[in-house]
């Protein structure tokens, strides 16, 4: 069922975000045209940001793969969007911003999101808390917005989510994978103020964790299988 967030509907299966599928020579979509947007960014000349996949674009694709020590095919699987996606999101000072679609108010004040913050704050919240409570994914969605807001890790969501090592989710690959309709819901709740972790900007797994670090600070509550702290 689509998510229905204000004005903007998500339709998780119906349109499909770069890195969710792989994209090929003919192929047309939004995703295709992150692709474009992101290889005109990155210098790769992909021409008019269309959204179909032709050539201009396969060969702009080509180029990136061989500048980046990938297969060169002009396919672009999760290896090809990974890399495009960490080094567009490697350089927040000059990375162009998408238009607000909504404004996330919490304690620590209101922050501006675009449609790609969302979607990749579903991300997180599926690739990191899929199995916990609905609380639970609330919790880690308004961690992100903490942080941002915070100030200490970066000013976006995408500056915070590719911090390196801040996200298992990243690491593994599990970011990556299509965020499930509760994500939507949990995302939009953390959006509308609700934060169960009462300003938190750090969270762990006191049987998975194995920073030393993380342990310095001062634990304020738990809620499933995450213990969370400032």
């Amino acid at each position: 069922m689509p998510i229905l967030f204000g004005m903007l509907l998500f339709q998780g299966e119906a349109e499909a975000y770069l890195g969710d599928r792989t994209l090929k020579l003919g192929i047309q979509g939004y995703d295709v045209q992150q692709l474009q947007n992101n290889l005109n960014y990155l210098g790769y000349k992909a021409g008019k940001s269309d959204g179909i996949f032709g050539w201009q674009t396969y060969n702009s694709v080509k180029q990136f793969q061989a500048r980046n020590g990938l297969k060169v095919d002009g396919v672009v699987g999760r290896a090809t969007a990974r890399t495009m996606i960490a080094q567009v999101s490697g350089n927040s000072g000059q990375r162009p911003r998408t238009a607000s679609v909504a404004t996330a108010t919490t304690s620590r004040g209101s922050l501006p999101l675009s449609r790609q913050d969302i979607y990749d704050l579903a991300r997180v919240v599926h690739g990191e808390a899929r199995g916990e409570s609905f609380e639970g994914q609330v919790a880690v969605a308004a961690v992100v917005l903490n942080r941002v807001l915070s100030g200490q890790f970066g000013r976006t969501v995408q500056d915070v989510i590719f911090q390196p090592w801040a996200f298992t989710a990243v690491n593994d690959g599990q970011f990556y994978l299509q965020p499930n309709e509760a994500s939507f819901r949990a995302v939009e709740a953390a959006i509308k103020g609700w934060d169960p972790t009462r300003g938190a900007i750090y969270y762990w797994n006191p049987k998975t964790a194995t920073s030393r670090w993380i342990w310095s600070r001062p634990i304020s509550l738990k809620i499933g299988n995450h213990v969370f702290a400032n």
